[in-house]
């Protein structure tokens, strides 16, 4: 009788845990389709600016359109590697990693990529079991699955800017990339 009991309860654990972990896995599996299709896209839009446009600014107190692409850059490092995966965050007045200063188009793209390639990688590893694990954000309390959605947000927020400067200046934007 015993071992029926601990059967039974094995087998309902099973039925139970199966489900949400399956979840938990199609979670990443689709955000990590959506996150490439993201960089995909940014590489699009930042590839289709000419580079002696990358300083311009809708208004003076705005961000360039290399400041926006940079700040991407470190707002997706922040976000996957300091808040998910727990490295301490980048001190941006002195890790010159982000910063425009004298970069090459080229060199913000080759850092943009290597970033999402990074951030990449941390999700394919992330230990779903800590999706629920809080963390301060900006003075909130934020879960780990939270942040994967203000990562997306923050990434969409700063491309549309980037787009609307690509019409300031002419330009049309590349055709939108679905599901990101």
């Amino acid at each position: 009788m015993k071992h029926l009991l601990i059967l039974t309860t094995i087998m309902l654990f099973s039925a139970i845990e199966t489900p949400l972990f399956a979840q938990e896995d199609n979670f990443v599996k689709d955000y990590l389709e959506r996150f490439e299709n993201s960089r995909k896209y940014l590489i699009l839009v930042v590839e289709m600016m000419p580079e002696d446009k990358y300083d311009f600014r809708a208004t003076p107190e705005s961000k360039s359109f290399a400041e926006n692409l940079m700040h991407i850059g470190y707002a997706v490092d922040w976000h996957s590697q300091s808040l998910l995966g727990g490295r301490e965050q980048r001190d941006n007045s002195t890790d010159s990693t982000f910063w425009v200063n004298n970069k090459s188009k080229e060199e913000m793209i080759a850092t943009i990529d290597k970033t999402f390639n990074e951030t990449i990688r941390l999700i394919k590893q992330f230990d779903t079991s800590q999706f629920n694990d809080e963390l301060d954000y900006f003075g909130l309390n934020r879960t780990k699955r939270q942040i994967f959605s203000l990562l997306a947000d923050h990434v969409t927020h700063h491309r549309g800017q980037m787009l609307v400067y690509l019409r300031l200046n002419g330009l049309v934007p590349p055709r939108y990339v679905l599901y990101q």
